[in-house]
């Protein structure tokens, strides 16, 4: 199969639009690539205008549909196990595997996880154990501001471990003028993290041209 697996540092890091950038850039490209969001929790929460909920969002940039991108939908904003129980289901990790490898027959496929790389669908199955099972090139995101060094250094420690080939490390929001504290802690991530660390500017709203623009810098192509 063919494609990248978007985690991220924790949640709200902004793996949606990581991960539309990336869909817009191969959509531009000509590239038949789809979008796969396993799970998608916090549904009874409105999303922040002009940025529409994460299927939603991946759809637009993918060109599919919103629920081909997420058919697990839940209210709660909880991990998936808590957001699933709460409504009395339970999730299947031989679905997930079984729907990403149907969405990648034959396509380009990014897959964006659910919050950070240890967050369970089960109580024995989590996001790293799908990433593991699908065997696409890991692509992190994480936060350019404080903190950042260590989420993102722990979340490599736990890829490398499970043994997950790692693309990079995307650093999203990244400023037009960057602070000393962000630049550092892009060059600390690189040189501590042994990886190679992208950054993706602030958006202003999900605009094809502009995603397709930010994804365009990006070296996915050599990710593949």
């Amino acid at each position: 199969m063919r494609g990248l697996f978007v985690t991220g540092t924790d949640t709200g890091v902004g793996k949606s639009v990581a991960s539309a950038c990336l869909l817009a850039s191969m959509h531009a490209a000509g590239q038949n690539a789809r979008a796969y969001k396993p799970v998608l929790t916090g549904m009874d929460e409105a999303p922040e205008p002009p940025w529409p909920a994460d299927h939603e969002l991946l759809a637009l940039a993918a060109g599919t549909s919103p629920e081909e991108v997420a058919p697990l939908r839940f209210g709660a904003a909880a991990s998936p196990h808590l957001a699933a129980a709460l409504e009395g289901e339970q999730i299947d990790p031989r679905a997930l595997i079984a729907r990403a490898r149907a969405l990648g027959d034959g396509h380009t496929l990014l897959v964006e996880g659910v919050g950070g790389l240890l967050v369970p669908f089960s109580d024995a199955f989590s996001v790293c154990d799908l990433a593991v099972a699908l065997g696409l090139p890991l692509v992190v995101v994480a936060r350019p501001g404080l903190g950042t060094i260590n989420h993102t250094l722990l979340t490599l420690k736990a890829a490398r471990e499970a043994r997950l080939g790692v693309a990079g490390v995307l650093l999203g929001g990244w400023p037009a003028e960057p602070s000393a504290l962000e630049i550092s802690n892009r060059d600390t991530i690189a040189a501590l993290g042994a990886v190679d660390v992208f950054t993706l500017p602030l958006l202003s709203g999900p605009e094809p041209a502009a995603l397709a623009a930010a994804g365009d810098a990006l070296p996915w192509r050599s990710w593949l």
